[in-house]
């Protein structure tokens, strides 16, 4: 690897943390709820469970502690990858839904119909059970503390949850969460105390009341109550699953990520697509630069879309997507004159929160946990604060997909944690960048920002980004935009209206290791920070 560079060309001007143990999240007293831990003699999985948690109550309009997760821990030794998504409920099917919803050829956005078993709570047992230094409950002092005597809301945080204010219209979270019809303001004291003795129990049960206690009883009472199909035995059967994560060669480092059913795959068929060319013969930022990232990425999540399910239901095998000889076809498809319309192709046959810490045991962790949509579902089960997420929407309506909805089965994921190693085998930085789709493209970015052209972790963060959208038109950042916007569309790219403030282009976090210690970079787009010591 060559040395970063440490000039800031882009109009953040955030410093990089570099310190012996480093908590890098985007919520500033989620950061501190991590570092507490570490300053008590907790390890890097302890302080990531804990700003997990915290984040639960503090940046509520990305998560909740009825979301979803994904982990990837490096234990200074090995790379563990934790999927703790949830599954369908035993009676959704194909025939349930259309019942219900006549109208629809999609899953339902919002509503009981929309929520799979929450797994973030499993996340944080299995991963203190298997890694954690201090006691469990002590993990969610910071959160409960927050929950029950009040925090001053964070800026980014007021605007996104203003802006779900308008759009959900759910009754719980009128309830719960829009009072009267308002969100909090930045700086109003948002106090939540139901959902302080949730955390209690959770902590207390060590996650028992959730799967199959008494707040287990009080969400499949609530979806019972709404017409829902969730019932005990749902909750009981849940299990977070520890699994191999795949990987793919760039240049001289290698990206880790969760297989499926998480979309970390995208992320890797780009770059290996990427593999296939010379990126850094253009300049950072330029339109060849950017139009052949977006080329990649394009035939990736045509593959992505098309292939990635629960793993149990996915019609062929990861390494056939990953192939080298199958890459580098999909890479000759890319036309540097012209913009594409790709579609999948066929190999030969044989709301989002994400924090990244590290110790200076040399301890590194990967979280991701998200309620999908913001809010989620806009179901939040009475006097518990538990609000659900609406990952059930993540599923297909199309017969023979390999993600058509179906009993116990696990959707199409956008959350997506990711680990950077060097191809010797050596742990280099634990990064993601949280924001549904934005997320594989997101990992690129910093893959290539940072090999590629050199960047340090918290200049990658700062670059103006491009996206794809579902639609196929692509987003960018007005800075971006503004140098380059025009040369793309004359390749032939169409370009979504641009916003002042745009929540599309995602957060990140990144924690850079060294030989002496860490480099953390926290993205400006959020309200966090990174932190160390």
């Amino acid at each position: 690897m060559m040395p970063f560079a440490y000039n800031f060309p882009y109009s953040s001007q955030r410093m990089p943390v570099m310190a012996s143990n480093v908590v890098s999240t985007s919520q500033p007293l989620a950061t501190q709820a991590g570092m507490a831990m570490l300053q008590q003699g907790g390890n890097a999985v302890d302080a990531a469970i804990a700003a997990a948690i915290a984040l639960t109550v503090v940046e509520p309009t990305s998560n909740g502690i009825g979301s979803d997760g994904f982990s990837l821990v490096w234990d200074g030794h090995q790379l563990h990858g934790l999927n703790a998504s949830g599954r369908s409920p035993a009676a959704w099917t194909p025939e349930y839904i259309k019942g219900k919803y006549p109208s629809l050829d999609t899953m339902p956005i919002r509503g009981i119909d929309a929520v799979t078993i929450p797994g973030a709570v499993s996340q944080w047992v299995a991963l203190s059970h298997k890694f954690g230094k201090l006691p469990f409950k002590t993990l969610f002092a910071p959160a409960i503390g927050y929950a029950r005597h009040g925090y001053l809301v964070s800026p980014i945080t007021a605007a996104s949850w203003a802006r779900q204010a308008e759009m959900i219209v759910e009754p719980d979270f009128q309830r719960d969460f829009a009072p009267g019809g308002k969100a909090p303001s930045a700086g109003d004291k948002w106090v939540f105390p139901a959902q302080a003795a949730t955390l209690e129990e959770i902590a207390a049960s060590k996650g028992d009341s959730f799967y199959q206690g008494c707040l287990a009883e009080k969400m499949v009472a609530h979806s019972r109550a709404l017409g829902g199909a969730h019932t005990i035995n749902d909750f009981k059967n849940h299990t977070a699953d520890w699994v191999d994560p795949i990987s793919m060669d760039y240049r001289d480092v290698r990206l880790y990520e969760i297989p499926p059913n998480g979309q970390g795959l995208a992320a890797l068929i780009c770059l290996g697509i990427l593999d296939c060319c010379d990126l850094a013969q253009y300049p950072a930022d330029s339109a060849e630069s950017v139009h052949l990232q977006l080329e990649a990425m394009k035939l990736a999540f045509a593959d992505a879309y098309r292939y990635i399910s629960d793993a149990a239901t996915m019609d062929i095998d990861v390494s056939k997507l990953l192939d080298k000889s199958y890459l580098r076809q999909r890479a000759s498809l890319i036309d540097m004159s012209r913009a594409g319309a790709p579609t999948f192709g066929i190999p030969t046959q044989g709301g989002t929160v994400y924090l990244t810490t590290a110790d200076a045991n040399g301890m590194m962790v990967s979280l991701i946990q998200s309620n999908y949509m913001g809010f989620g579902s806009g179901v939040v089960v009475p006097d518990t604060g538990i609000s659900l997420q609406n990952r059930g929407h993540g599923f297909v309506m199309t017969a023979g997909h390999p993600n058509v909805v179906a009993p116990n089965k696990r959707p199409y994921q956008t959350i997506i944690p990711a680990f950077l190693f060097a191809t010797d085998g050596s742990p280099l930085m634990s990064f993601g960048v949280m924001g549904g789709h934005m997320q594989p493209q997101g990992h690129v970015q910093m893959v290539t920002r940072i090999r590629d052209y050199g960047q340090n972790p918290q200049t990658a963060s700062d670059a103006p980004r491009w996206i794809v959208n579902a639609d196929g038109t692509i987003g960018l950042e007005q800075a971006l935009e503004a140098a380059i916007g025009h040369a793309l569309q004359a390749l032939g790219h169409r370009l979504a209206v641009a916003e002042a403030v745009n929540f599309a282009f995602g957060g990140a976090q990144l924690i850079w290791r060294t030989e002496n210690g860490y480099i953390a970079g926290s993205d400006h787009r959020k309200d966090g920070h990174a932190a160390g010591f």
